[in-house]
């Protein structure tokens, strides 16, 4: 999902999206929600 959101942006000139597409291809590349971390959220029940 990530890659077609910068897709979008890079072909539509829409550089809203491209950033908006790099939230979810770091989360799949890093297995940690860059958004959650901002925020402080943790939905992982187990406490690490």
């Amino acid at each position: 999902m990530g890659l077609a959101l910068i897709a979008l942006a890079v072909f539509n000139q829409g550089m809203a999206w491209g950033w908006i597409g790099v939230v979810p291809l770091a989360t799949a590349v890093f297995s940690v929600c860059p958004a959650y971390s901002l925020l402080g959220l943790n939905t992982c029940g187990r406490s690490t």
